[in-house]
């Protein structure tokens, strides 16, 4: 998984990949969950369509109304996705009681919920810029349930 703002520092962190990042976690969960919810390109775009996103589940609900024009540019379109899945991790965290940013061992950021279970939201935003479906505010509906 590539994220940009990440690329530095994971150049400047030895260590197999995402070993880093999840040590980072685990040193400073709050400062890593603020750099995952940045999500600039999504919230350029939402921004200039009028969308402002504040970290809540309605928000959520907000962007699965929007137009996909961003599916008309190819190179963006994993980016947004991308940014996407980290907004959803991000709205996740912030509104669902037990719920944390979590490492893979791969790199890739995941969430877990209180129950142990881990939601793969860099792949639920990927699918929701790509097709549409799941929408984010379902997937988030889903992830909430106890």
């Amino acid at each position: 998984m590539n994220i940009p703002f990440l690329g530095n520092w994971r150049k400047r962190h030895e260590g197999a990949r995402g070993a880093g990042l999840a040590a980072a976690v685990a040193a400073d969960p709050d400062g890593v969950a603020e750099l995952l919810a940045e999500c600039e390109l999504l919230r350029v775009r939402a921004g200039q369509r009028g969308l402002e996103l504040d970290d809540s589940p309605a928000s959520l609900a907000a962007l699965d109304q929007l137009p996909p024009r961003w599916r008309d540019d190819p190179e963006e379109l994993p980016w947004l996705g991308n940014d996407a899945g980290l907004y959803l991790g991000t709205v996740l965290v912030r509104n669902v009681p037990g719920a944390v940013w979590s490492i893979r061992p791969g790199g890739q950021p995941v969430v877990r919920l209180a129950s142990g279970r881990e939601i793969d939201v860099v792949e639920a935003g990927l699918d929701w810029a790509m097709a549409g479906s799941p929408e984010l505010s379902q997937a988030y509906s889903e992830s909430a349930e106890k």
